[in-house]
């Protein structure tokens, strides 16, 4: 399809979910998954982590990459609330696939090889929602961040099949 003249610079930035402890969860997406954190701004009663991954071969500087923020697509923005970490009352955040909250599913990463980075996933201790040997759908996983939040992991080239167009 060809896109508007007043579309043609329209691209998915970036999508946003918030995180009871930024140590935690910063450490899961960097550590686990190997995204850099290119972002962190601080305000009064909430920090904004943003993290995406490295397409250039460590060759461009963190510098660049923070002015290229919201000039790229799949970027990661952590939210993070200050004091939920150290609130003991404090019940977690909806991750959308449960009520109530149901409505946002997961984020998905692609990986080249499915059973490899589940078998890495495993040594590093994440829990599983799905495993590749679960279900129909034999080809993706879905792991779950510190907060309960989704990460499907697919191939990076997947063939739902029939229903494909």
């Amino acid at each position: 399809m060809t896109r508007s003249t007043e579309t043609v610079s329209f691209q998915f930035n970036h999508t946003m979910i918030r995180v009871k402890d930024p140590k935690v969860s910063l450490k899961f997406y960097t550590e686990v998954l190997g995204m850099e954190l290119i972002s962190e701004n601080a305000f009064s009663d909430f920090t904004l982590y943003f993290l995406a991954f490295d397409h250039s071969n460590g060759q461009k500087s963190l510098e660049e990459k923070k002015a290229e923020r919201t000039n790229r697509e799949g970027v990661l923005e952590l939210t993070h609330n200050h004091g939920t970490e150290n609130d003991p009352n404090f019940q977690g955040y909806a991750s959308g696939n449960s009520d109530p909250g149901r409505g946002f599913g997961h984020i998905a990463i692609s990986v080249d090889d499915v059973e490899k980075a589940c078998e890495r996933f495993e040594t590093l201790g994440v829990t599983f929602k799905k495993r590749p040997s679960d279900g129909k759908m034999r080809h993706i996983a879905f792991i779950l961040d510190p907060d309960g939040y989704w990460i499907e992991i697919v191939p990076t080239r997947l063939n739902l099949g029939k229903g494909e167009a």
